[in-house]
């Protein structure tokens, strides 16, 4: 019996949050009423769009392309890690699915790998578990100390893998659905282009290796864009970063500190802010300023001695910036009450000099870190740490920045939002950056 399985898409009303003391009334979606997506079989759906003139088809996907690599050389392999539970630590990362400096889990073929000593036909085979252990979902190999592999000795892997692929389900300009297929990326697959007169129904998400479609890899168009809100009233800025404000407006020099971990040494959500700001306020005169430090959280800033490279006082607050904006993802351990001890104190020595602060509430990560079986209808941020923040904050008048609730919502837009990390688990590529800089344009006004 084929699998039934009927998405009722109907278009979701989201109530508005009002955060920091602004009342905000949620935009409605552009897509009035979405298309209706049945999967009908392993790699077919039924896709319908209602209205006066409905139209439906039944489209078939290919699978998961198989990548089949040869001969891949290299010049040692590290003795197999079995200790470290990262995966992509263990040992050499195999290039098919490396994603930035780590693998992306599922794209190998864990049948397919094979290791010898050199390319001709009588050239030693090593034995898994013998002479070499692998991470078959991580796609790392390693030596084992007591093997035949020399710690200097090249060898050569053969071995299968697949790649990341959304597909579009587009309705043309004929009034025709039909289906774009993506373009494969081991980390960062996107959505096809449209041609002129295209309109995307749906996105069809293939994450790893599949026999089959489900309800998981359909992602329906429920909104073209994020909902962005409408104050009544004044504006975050004007209320919680009023000195900022008229800096921006008047000319005055703002000095701006970015303050944060790995995400924030790219230097790019802030790069982005900054030009966003001086084009909506010609007049503004920006130094922006960052302090970040991979792999590390506040705790860490704060428990430095002086003289070091990442010392609180000399790093954070003796730079005299106007304001602060904090992104720590590295944070997102804390709990509510951990959130309210640590913030407390850094409020408290922002406001002895006058500094104003905006925290942006973090992305996504790695689904199984955040406790998703899926990456849809996840709206809301299960984590401890962005409650908390939203909470302090709002007790004690701070402007809250909120990358997490665009993140929610990407869904909606059809993006599976892991496809904007670059290693596949938590360092966002330019569009995932380009979230931070939208959540800090909208806490402030646009001239009139």
């Amino acid at each position: 019996m084929k699998p039934t399985l009927t998405l009722t898409l109907l278009l979701l009303v989201v109530q508005a949050i009002a955060i920091c003391c602004v009342t905000s009334v949620a935009a409605e979606s552009p897509v009035a009423t979405p298309a209706e997506v049945r999967l009908t079989g392993a790699w077919t759906v039924s896709v319908t769009v209602p209205g006066a003139q409905s139209v439906a088809a039944e489209l078939k996907l290919a699978g998961p392309e198989i990548v089949t690599v040869t001969h891949e050389k290299h010049d040692r392999l590290p003795d197999f890690d079995a200790k470290t539970t990262a995966g992509w630590r263990k040992g050499v990362r195999l290039k098919g699915v490396i994603a930035a400096e780590c693998t992306v889990e599922g794209l190998l073929d864990p049948t397919s790998v094979v290791v010898r000593a050199g390319l001709e036909p009588a050239a030693k085979t090593f034995q898994r578990g013998i002479d070499y252990e692998a991470d078959l979902v991580s796609g790392t190999v390693g030596r084992l100390p007591q093997g035949a592999i020399a710690p200097d000795q090249p060898v050569y892997i053969d071995y299968q893998h697949t790649k990341q692929r959304i597909d579009s389900v587009v309705l043309n300009g004929h009034h025709q659905i039909v289906l774009k297929k993506g373009t494969p990326h081991a980390s960062m697959p996107e959505p096809p282009a449209l041609d002129a007169g295209q309109i995307r129904l749906a996105n069809i998400y293939l994450p790893t290796r599949l026999d089959a479609l489900s309800k998981d890899h359909v992602f329906p168009i429920l909104e073209t864009a994020y909902p962005e809100t409408t104050a009544n009233g004044s504006s975050v800025a004007e209320t919680l970063l009023p000195e900022s404000l008229k800096k921006l407006q008047s000319g005055e020099p703002l000095k701006i500190l970015a303050w944060g971990d790995s995400v924030s040494t790219f230097n790019r959500y802030q790069s982005m802010f900054v030009e966003r700001l001086k084009s909506r306020y010609p007049n503004a005169k920006i130094e922006l300023v960052t302090e970040a430090w991979g792999g590390r959280n506040t705790g860490s800033y704060l428990s430095e001695p002086p003289g070091s490279e990442h010392n609180y006082q000399e790093k954070v607050l003796n730079r005299q910036a106007d304001l602060i904006v904090s992104e720590f993802v590295n944070d997102a351990g804390l709990s509510e009450v951990q959130v309210e001890e640590r913030y407390g104190k850094i409020l408290a020595d922002l406001r002895e000099r006058d500094a104003e602060w905006i925290i942006l509430t973090p992305h996504y990560v790695r689904p199984s870190w955040m406790g998703f079986s899926s990456q849809q209808n996840i709206d809301d941020d299960p984590r401890a740490y962005v409650q908390g923040v939203r909470a302090f904050a709002q007790q004690n008048q701070i402007a809250v920045a909120e990358g997490s609730l665009r993140y929610g919502r990407l869904w909606r837009q059809g993006i599976p939002y892991i496809t904007l990390m670059e290693n596949n688990i938590n360092h966002p590529n330019v569009n995932g950056h380009r979230i931070f800089a939208d959540s800090l344009m909208a806490l402030f006004p646009k001239p009139e």
